[in-house]
């Protein structure tokens, strides 16, 4: 059987390979002069690597062994980490509302220059624009924080 240490060593290392995914899928839509339907889909496959290499360790093995381990920095990692999700899904409900004005629009196929996206989505737009981008943000940070404790976890329970 494999040993606990071993499996975190995996774990760390799947989730620190998520973070420049995470990243570069990010950038690929910050460079980009027009986000068209290529653009997207290049940008989610990355974005969506990096949300499977921690979202499937977390599931599959953080999660099941939170109660026999909860405490101090356990507890703390479970939090920040609870909040990075947290986070995202505040981001995924401006995601939809824009994808779903520019997909109306057909935006992504026949970009047009001239069409504004907040001119398109209502006078939400704006609002839900900012969504995107403080839930974005805030699941950065909240993932980088516990990125950090969880690091710190490995190496008091494995390496110290």
């Amino acid at each position: 059987m494999v040993g606990d240490a071993t499996i975190a060593t995996v774990v760390l290392i799947a989730v620190t390979s998520s973070f420049p995914l995470l990243l570069y899928g990010a950038w690929i839509v910050i460079d980009a002069e027009e986000v068209t339907w290529g653009v997207l889909t290049h940008h989610l496959k990355y974005i969506l690597t990096g949300l499977a290499l921690t979202t499937i360790p977390m599931v599959t093995w953080m999660i099941p062994r939170l109660t026999d381990q909860l405490g101090g920095l356990a507890a703390l990692h479970a939090v920040l980490g609870l909040q990075a999700y947290a986070m995202l899904i505040f981001a995924l409900t401006g995601i939809v509302r824009i994808f779903r004005a520019k997909r109306q629009h057909d935006l992504y196929h026949d970009y047009d220059e001239q069409v504004l996206v907040d001119e398109i989505g209502g006078e939400n737009m704006h609002h839900w624009r900012w969504r995107l981008r403080i839930g974005v943000f805030g699941y950065i940070l909240m993932w980088m924080l516990a990125y950090v404790v969880g690091v710190l976890r490995y190496l008091t329970r494995y390496h110290v």
